[in-house]
């Protein structure tokens, strides 16, 4: 079987070569899908003692042919992949093996359509010869004897390197996930490979369907061809072209020999072309998971050039694995990006807990300074009491009575510093209760004016010690002095305001008391010429437990609750305050109040006493302390008032029902206390009365009360102004 032209290449080999080709052959045979059959002189021997390997599929069908050249181990290897040819050299095996099953296969085989893969197996055979028979011969040497296929050996010469360059761009690319550096490397090594003039990538902007775009990286061959980087084209040259977007996302490589041929029916886009010297041009598409995202185009622009079948092949399979490189380094920019939001967000969280960190140990001096605080606020009061106390129990043991005088100073001092004391600890509690947001506004209409001369007639004494000139400003006129609002809780905010100018005031010093109105608002100031607040310092006023500087706290004393509290109880109010203030000069407080929607059923006050009607009905006292009993009728018996005290809430509802009092005060820890006032509501004879009962804590709803037949309630321990004033204001309902 002589060499002739149906055999694509024709090679003396080393025995060494030869059994690197026939191993590789038995590897390329497992790769073929679909039915196949490999026949060898192993199978069916030749009388000639040629070796051979026959392989047959609908994927390849090709015959490797290898005849012995003397003896010194060479051979002349051919290969074929032409059907007749195979035909034949398969119709001399069946003459020498009739019956051989795999014959009858490969005759089957030959009558099956080949599938589209039958290029690039030929393509693969064709390579890998070419790249074992351009190495150097085995035992000795053994130079190539003759070829009768020298185009075929140089087309394969040519696919090698292009396969080298292939896989050497492509480990490029692999070596980076930055993508301007893998545009940078595929556009100039392309650009080396197919020898063109320059090679460029279009990236299509993301979000715009109109193919807008712009060259972002770009290769040329010399600085005497023009630079198109980050240039823009016109849309109107493509406008054309219809759906050649489409066109290129579905794979499409175009290849132009010639643009002035190509272009001639469009002027923008061949003038586009000719203006950067373009004759032409090879185009293949990037597809990022099925979206186009850009082009890599060779231009020519000295001369024409017709483009080779293996340069758009290669063009096109740099455009896949660039479109790869792409989709790995937007992954790895997303991984980078969620990488420094995490990092930020980490530190974030880091400066989020070191602030937290710092507040806790501010929190916490803020609670050892108010501790230590109480402590001194709490023992200097006790001190006295309890010292005093002492001193007149001893003095009445010892038979050695005190001149009366001294007697009534001390128990005033103890009554003072009583008083004191149930301040703080209302203060604690108010605190308390509206820091948890348990504090409930009672509406009531009150006159301002009233209010306004109570509370400075409340620390007119303390005023008289201290020699300071207190001053009333009030421009409302009598109709306006009528408001609803929280009577308790505005007086809490005035005589904490008033207070607190008093303690910062210097003798002979003076406060202002200053009212009017704006609208439906309202507006207090207190103004006082006492030692001023530090601009910087303001805004740590209203500050819980807080106080400006430590020669301060030791020289006024206090717990650091009142202006903090003074504002809450003014936001509760939807209010607002204000502070301005200038060192030794003196402070201004404006507080502004609006309007409370009033309740559904509101007294007439007296014209006479715009706050409390001074009728004094009999009141019964439902209580089974005996001391507080004691107190409360001691209270209401010096006020004038008629006072039946009742042990058992059992069997008080009949006694009452009897009685009818005006007012019915009852202590909460009593048993079925909410029953009992439902009853009295009931019946005809109490439904009228007013009860007020006494308890413990301030964390108590109006609404709550209201439902329960409850008018009011009193807070533990007793204040008898306050418990006067209550009764009164009830009387008048």
């Amino acid at each position: 079987m002589n060499a002739s032209p149906a055999y694509v290449c024709c090679q003396v080999l080393s025995s060494t070569h030869l059994e690197q080709i026939r191993s590789w052959w038995g590897q390329l045979a497992i790769q073929v899908t679909g039915p196949r059959i490999s026949l060898s002189e192993r199978d069916i021997p030749l009388q000639t003692g040629e070796i051979y390997q026959l392989l047959l599929s609908t994927d390849l069908q090709a015959l490797l042919l290898a005849s012995p050249q003397g003896h010194n181990f060479q051979y002349e290897v051919r290969i074929s992949f032409e059907a007749n040819t195979i035909k034949n050299f398969l119709q001399g095996l069946a003459v020498k093996s009739l019956h051989h099953t795999k014959i009858e296969q490969g005759y089957q085989i030959l009558n099956l359509p080949l599938s589209i893969n039958v290029s690039s197996f030929q393509n693969k055979i064709l390579v890998k010869i070419l790249s074992i028979i351009s190495s150097p011969a085995a035992e000795g040497g053994c130079p190539r004897v003759f070829s009768v296929c020298q185009p075929v050996e140089a087309a394969l010469s040519q696919q090698i390197e292009q396969e080298r360059l292939l896989n050497q761009v492509i480990t490029q690319i692999r070596q980076s996930l930055e993508l301007p550096v893998i545009l940078e490397t595929v556009v100039r090594e392309a650009r080396e490979f197919l020898q063109v003039d320059r090679l460029l990538i279009y990236q299509f902007f993301l979000g715009t369907g109109e193919g807008k775009g712009k060259i972002t990286s770009e290769s040329r061959i010399s600085d005497q061809i023009n630079s198109v980087l980050n240039l823009t084209p016109e849309d109107d040259c493509f406008s054309y072209i219809p759906q050649y977007k489409e066109k290129y996302r579905r794979g499409l490589i175009l290849a132009v020999d010639d643009v002035d041929v190509n272009y001639s029916s469009s002027f923008c886009l061949s003038e586009f072309l000719r203006q950067h010297q373009v004759r032409s041009k090879l185009i293949a598409p990037i597809v990022v998971q099925e979206e186009l995202w850009g082009l890599l185009i060779a231009h020519q622009c000295g001369e024409k050039r017709q483009w080779l079948p293996q340069e758009k092949k290669f063009l096109g399979q740099i455009g896949e694995h660039l479109a790869i490189a792409i989709y790995q380094a937007q992954l790895y920019s997303q991984v980078q990006e969620q990488k420094d939001i995490f990092e930020c967000r980490v530190i974030e969280r880091t400066q989020e807990l070191q602030d937290t960190l710092m507040a806790a140990e501010a929190a916490n001096l803020c609670k050892s300074e108010f501790l230590n605080n109480m402590s001194h606020e709490l023992l200097t009061p006790l001190t006295c009491i309890i010292g005093l106390s002492s001193t007149l129990q001893k003095c009445s043991a010892a038979s050695n009575f005190l001149p009366p005088d001294k007697q009534k100073h001390y128990l005033q001092v103890i009554q003072d510093n009583g008083n004191k004391l149930l301040e703080l600890i209302n203060d604690l509690l108010n605190f308390s209760q509206v820091s948890a947001g348990k504090a409930v506004l009672d509406i009531k209409q009150f006159s301002l004016k009233y209010l306004c001369n109570h509370v400075l007639e409340i620390i007119k004494t303390e005023a008289e010690i201290k020699e300071i000139n207190l001053i009333l400003e009030m421009k409302i006129t009598e109709k306006e002095h009528y408001f609803y609002a929280d009577y308790d809780r505005v007086q809490q905010i005035l005589l904490y305001l008033l207070k607190n100018a008093l303690k910062f005031t210097p003798e002979q010093g003076a406060i202002t008391l200053r009212l009017w109105k704006e609208g439906s608002q309202v507006i207090f100031q207190v103004e006082d010429t006492g030692i001023g607040i530090p601009a910087q310092k303001i805004p740590l006023l209203f500050e819980k437990f807080t106080q400006l500087d430590g020669s301060r706290k030791r020289r006024y004393g206090g717990m650091g609750l009142g202006l903090a509290l003074t504002k809450q109880l003014v936001e509760l109010h939807r209010g607002t305050i204000e502070v301005e203030s200038c060192l030794d000069k003196g402070s201004i407080f404006t507080v502004r109040l609006p309007q409370q929607k009033p309740p559904k059923s509101q007294p007439q006050l007296s014209e006479h006493n715009p706050h409390f009607n001074q009728h004094h009905p009999t009141v019964v006292l439902i209580e089974s302390d005996e001391e507080i009993a004691n107190l409360i009728c001691e209270l209401l018996m010096v006020a004038h008032y008629q006072v039946i005290w009742l042990i058992d809430s059992v069997s008080a509802i009949k006694k009452i029902e009897i009685v009818q009092p005006s007012i019915i005060i009852v202590d909460r820890k009593m048993p079925d206390i909410y029953h009992l006032c439902h009853l009295l509501k009931k019946s005809s004879q109490t439904q009228a009365s007013k009860v007020l009962i006494l308890n413990d804590t301030p964390e108590i709803s109006v609404n709550f009360l209201g439902r329960h037949g409850i008018d009011d309630y009193l807070l533990k321990p007793i204040q008898p102004s306050l418990l006067l004033e209550k009764i009164r204001y009830l009387t008048a309902l």
